[in-house]
């Protein structure tokens, strides 16, 4: 499978400021990028920018697929440290909502909600799930919507040890299935071989 996402000598200024500077980095099928460092280092810009919800300001972002059409955007999922559900609801309506925005069927959101362990809470409204569980409805996304792209900020914050386990295993199985990670982390991700990105700044 071709896959494979490169930077050079990448850039990012916000509110004037110059976030990071001369990043590169290379990832293909198979593999993971830790990024690290201190607050304020740029990790969530980098993430943000190379899901293109930001723009570089110097530098180039080179996506390679097995389809010489696709569009990096299009084959990436990008998980955020906010969960973007919706309260009022149900937690397999908030899943059905995104596998429809994403492009798959709504039915395909029960076998992402079992591999997060929420199959039995798929009819409780999101208003009444716990940060973690919260978390983990955010992380079903990945599993509903198969996309071979995982840009992932922070994805353990507020998982217990179990969740942190059910989130290995998705990332385990997806370098298995010849997809890449892009993970920022202040901690330790469960990810054998993986390669790290430290970026500078202040703390």
């Amino acid at each position: 499978m071709t896959l494979k996402l490169a930077g050079s000598d990448l850039a990012c200024v916000r509110g004037g400021r110059e976030v990071f500077a001369g990043v590169s980095f290379s990832v293909a099928a198979g593999e993971a990028l830790v990024l690290t460092g201190p607050n304020g280092a740029g990790k969530t810009t980098l993430l943000r920018a190379i899901a293109s919800l930001l723009r570089f300001a110097a530098g180039r972002l080179d996506f390679q697929a097995s389809d010489p059409e696709a569009v990096l955007a299009e084959e990436s999922h990008y998980l955020g440290h906010q969960d973007a559900l919706k309260p009022s609801l149900t937690v397999g309506e908030n899943l059905a909502f995104w596998a429809d925005f994403l492009g798959v069927a709504a039915s395909d959101s029960g076998k992402g909600l079992a591999a997060v362990g929420l199959a039995e809470l798929a009819r409780t409204p999101a208003a009444f799930l716990s940060a973690g569980q919260r978390r983990r409805l955010s992380l079903a996304r990945l599993v509903a919507a198969p996309r071979p792209v995982w840009l992932l900020d922070e994805p353990t914050t507020a998982l217990d040890a179990r969740a942190q386990e059910i989130l290995a295993a998705l990332m385990r199985d997806h370098l298995k299935g010849g997809g890449l990670i892009v993970a920022a982390t202040h901690g330790v991700l469960p990810l054998e071989r993986a390669s790290e990105l430290r970026l500078g700044g202040a703390a």
